[in-house]
């Protein structure tokens, strides 16, 4: 059964389609709050989101054949504005069908009706002298750089969210600063049968478990380039659900925005040391901690009719090199997003940011403003032929099977039917099986991979 939040929106989406289908409001999209003609101090607006996703094949270990889901995610932005702040909560309704318990389901797929966001934002002026200031206390969602370590989770059917504090700096020139302090937040349930069953448990925090850190923008360089800077810190106690990771990640990120006529260009390279356990609830002793990651991509967008966009990149993420030694050397990338960089997650999701080596070249056009298509073709090798390949937990102790996971083609076309509200979203991703899928002991060992998806988002 859909929850109310659910059956609500879709209403809402009635009218979202009703107001929009024939003319083009002259203010913009439609929005539920100007339609409520609601006071000014006072914003509501919202999304829903339902998708269809079907696999063809399998590649984790432990299970076999296809899988299907229909998953719908629904959320509700309140805001009440003041002068100088405002108080921000979003109700968040995330859910799945279709799915059964050999179905990869966790608490990625499913928060059925929670608070996301609960939290007083304050714009503190020049509370520290040359930009302006703004503080957040409560619970909230956030972005930072380019979303490979901390994100707000576009396609990913849950979002990630933290309780605690943050304060943003911003200075005229594009510079800024953000340092903060955060219990994350732990989505419940986590039991197999309850996460099926959609069933609701609210969603909890502790000091058991604590991120804060720093990351910030110089602004604009020379040839049109930035460069970030950041130290994150977590660190976990002891618990049935916790790896008791202790970790440093600091990290630099020089970029360029891509732009018609230009070359764009993005290189990262984070490091990651302290303590941690590859298994949660094991009784595991904590390994000594020490991994990188490396990405490397240069594109050039053509100014030419459908604005053609070609693009290369390259990512390396540490794996652990020797499964008994006392060491961990594979990447954790804490709480970062990876469908824009390795396709489409849900029931599929094989390519992760851990105990990876893997090139992708791509191309990308704009037939219309509204309408964008893109084609990439990604190779996929383990960086330790021991260490697991991680989304499939599929692992070869020995390093008999090599390093070859397979290659990777995806096709994806987002349509913009009525921008700002209406968006179809679709994607068909092929995964070759390379030797290790072949080859690795506990792996299901039944050939290429399948995975098509579409999807419906409303906007109110």
């Amino acid at each position: 059964m859909k929850s109310p939040l659910v059956w609500a929106s879709a209403l809402v989406a009635c009218g979202v389609l009703g107001k929009t289908a024939w003319a083009a409001e002259p203010s913009g999209p439609w929005r539920l709050g100007r339609e409520l003609d609601l006071p000014k101090w006072l914003e509501v607006s919202g999304e829903q989101r339902t998708r269809y996703e079907t696999l063809d094949g399998q590649f984790r270990a432990g299970r076999n054949g296809g899988d299907q889901a229909l998953t719908f995610r629904t959320s509700l932005l309140t805001q009440l504005k003041g002068e100088s702040g405002r108080i921000v909560t979003e109700i968040l309704d995330a859910r799945q069908y279709l799915s059964d318990d050999g179905s990869p389901i966790d608490a990625t797929m499913v928060n059925a009706l929670d608070v996301l966001q609960a939290h007083v934002r304050w714009d503190a002026g020049e509370l520290v002298p040359g930009g302006t200031n703004t503080v957040r206390i409560g619970r909230e969602t956030l972005d930072l750089g380019n979303r490979r370590l901390i994100a707000r989770n576009a396609y990913r059917n849950t979002i990630n969210s933290f309780t605690g504090a943050d304060w943003l700096w911003q200075a005229d020139g594009g510079a800024w600063v953000r340092a903060f302090y955060f219990l994350p937040v732990r989505r419940l349930p986590e039991d197999v049968d309850s996460v099926l069953a959609n069933d609701i448990v609210a969603d909890t925090q502790s000091f058991d478990q604590q991120f804060w850190g720093v990351y910030g923008d110089v602004g604009k360089l020379p040839l049109k380039l930035h460069l970030e800077g950041y130290y994150l810190r977590l660190q976990e106690e002891a618990g049935d659900t916790l790896r008791r990771r202790h970790l440093h990640t600091p990290g630099l990120r020089l970029y360029r925005v891509a732009a018609p006529g230009e070359w764009d260009l993005e290189v990262e390279s984070t490091v990651q040391f302290g303590s941690s356990q590859l298994r949660a609830g094991t009784g595991q002793a904590r390994m000594d901690h020490w991994a990188h990651h490396q990405h490397a991509g240069l594109g050039y967008t053509f100014d030419a009719t459908w604005r053609p966009r070609v693009g290369v990149r390259y990512d390396y993420a540490s794996g652990d090199a020797d499964p008994n030694d006392g060491e961990n050397g594979r990447f954790d990338t804490l709480f970062g997003a990876r469908r824009f960089e390795f396709g489409p997650t849900g029931i599929y999701g094989a390519i992760a940011r851990a105990n990876l080596n893997s090139p992708e070249y791509s191309v990308s056009v704009r037939p219309r403003t509204n309408l964008d298509v893109s084609l990439s073709h990604r190779f996929v090798w383990l960086a330790e032929s021991r260490d697991a390949w991680t989304p499939a937990n599929v692992r070869d102790p020995s390093g008999a099977s090599g390093t070859e996971v397979g290659q990777q083609l995806e096709l994806r076309v987002r349509w913009d039917v009525l921008p700002g509200n209406v968006r179809i979203d679709t994607g068909v991703t092929h995964l070759f099986a390379g030797e290790f899928m072949e080859r690795a002991p506990n792996s299901p060992k039944q050939g290429d991979v399948n995975f098509v998806y579409v999807e419906l988002t409303l906007q109110f």
